[in-house]
């Protein structure tokens, strides 16, 4: 079926540049190998919950965006954008099968002069090689002359703030310049449906020098929000050891001229896009330094951050006469960001088998997630978050959304553990 954009992958990059598509009046097909993501978003609903709302779905649908799952539907595409997964296998490296599907797919029904711009997070040379060589052969035209080839990254922003009002930088790295114009110039078309909601701001366009910087940035900002979670995290275990509150240290460190980061620390890493550990990377040699080791570390210790949270929990319990076992514990926000029902990679799952392990009664609270079952255990959920806490020997706080009332919550809890750092001062102990 005809259509100004084809999206690959209806995900957590797939659907937003979907509905910034629409919402800039482009005619856009979704294609997902996933009948279910289909059929969801077919019924006005998003099928990963938190990355779009059940209103933006329904706008979408009204302005004619289409999902599909048959291939035929595909023919004679424009503009193609290569959205499809690429978490990080065993090795830690991108697995790109699923993107590489869907170039082999796309690649028979290129037309001349197609553009095609891949945003999933890959190592850097996936684009510009097997990417391109599926794209070449299935198609018989040469990428930067029969058809345009770019990367753009996705630009995550980072957990511990709100969406920052302006809209990040568009990076574009082509084959060749004339395909990192092309993509630039799609970009601008997009740029109306990408500033809604925002300031009115248009996008500015970054252009790297190629598709491998473009792709190496995804690695260097991810690891950059990891290296620094770690050096907060590592700092807030400390000052507890100390008995500073490490959240006073961050309010006055930020006023430093240099702009310290505003970085936060937290009960682990969560979200969708972790970082790529460039060590891991293929082509990646020992050199005179060795293996960089800066990632592995920083990876290390925020994933330990879900132990150190239930040892805390342990902890105060033991202080107040109890034990993990038996213990009522709440826990209140279990999405990996605050304000939406995305779950994916928060560490309250893990916190969770832990404390269930230890023999703990535990209940949950979140407004966006109706049902909740970490590893298959379903937890109830409890109805009013005031009185759960109230009758609760530990409430830990793990996601502070907007709706909650932290002085309320402080003053109901007989013992609050505050993970975020949000609840007054001196009224609750904070990570």
């Amino acid at each position: 079926m005809p259509a100004d954009l084809t999206v690959l992958g209806l995900g957590h990059l797939g659907l937003p540049a979907a509905r910034a598509a629409v919402s800039a009046g482009l005619a856009t097909l979704g294609w997902d190998p996933d009948p279910a993501a289909v059929a969801a978003l077919t019924a006005g609903r998003s099928p990963i919950e938190g990355v779009l709302t059940t209103a933006e779905v329904r706008r979408m649908l009204a302005a004619g965006f289409v999902g599909t799952t048959d291939p035929g539907d595909l023919d004679r595409v424009r503009v193609a954008l290569l959205c499809s997964p690429t978490a990080p296998g065993s090795d830690g490296v991108p697995d790109p099968r699923a993107l590489l599907a869907a170039a082999r797919l796309l690649a028979p029904r290129l037309r001349p002069g197609a553009l095609v711009i891949v945003t999933s997070p890959v190592a850097p040379g996936t684009t510009a090689g097997p990417v391109r060589t599926l794209l070449e052969e299935g198609s018989g035209l040469r990428a930067g002359r029969g058809f345009h080839l770019a990367h753009s990254p996705a630009r995550t922003e980072p957990d511990t703030r709100a969406p920052h009002p302006v809209p990040p930088p568009r990076v574009i790295g082509g084959h060749t310049p004339a395909c990192t114009e092309a993509a630039a110039a799609f970009y601008g078309r997009l740029a109306g449906g990408e500033r809604t909601g925002r300031t009115g701001t248009t996008p500015k366009i970054v252009r790297a020098r190629g598709t491998r910087e473009a792709e190496t940035v995804t690695i260097l900002e991810t690891n950059l929000r990891q290296v620094n979670t770690a050096l907060v995290n590592e700092l807030a275990m400390v000052c507890h050891d100390l008995g500073v509150d490490v959240w006073d240290v961050l309010r006055c460190a930020e006023t430093h001229p240099s702009g310290l980061p505003a970085h936060r620390p937290g009960p682990g890493p969560g979200g969708p896009w972790p970082a790529i550990d460039p060590g891991r990377l293929p082509g990646v040699r020992r050199g005179p330094g060795g293996l960089p080791r800066m990632v592995e570390s920083a990876r290390s210790v925020n994933e330990r951050m879900p132990a150190y949270v239930t040892d805390r929990v342990g902890a105060l319990l033991n202080d107040h006469g109890k034990s993990v076992r038996d213990a009522r514990i709440l826990l209140l926000g279990v999405t990996h960001r605050a304000d939406t029902a995305d779950r994916t990679g928060s560490p309250a799952d893990e916190i969770a088998r832990r404390l269930l392990e230890g023999g703990a009664r535990l209940s949950y609270h979140d407004p966006h997630v109706p049902r909740w079952a970490p590893g298959g255990r379903g937890v109830p959920r409890a109805d009013s978050p005031h009185e759960a806490a109230a009758s609760a020997d530990l409430t830990l706080l793990l996601q502070a959304h907007s709706v909650y009332d932290l002085q309320g919550l402080a003053a109901k809890s007989p013992l609050l553990l505050d993970t975020r750092g949000v609840t007054p001062a001196g009224a609750t102990h904070r990570l």
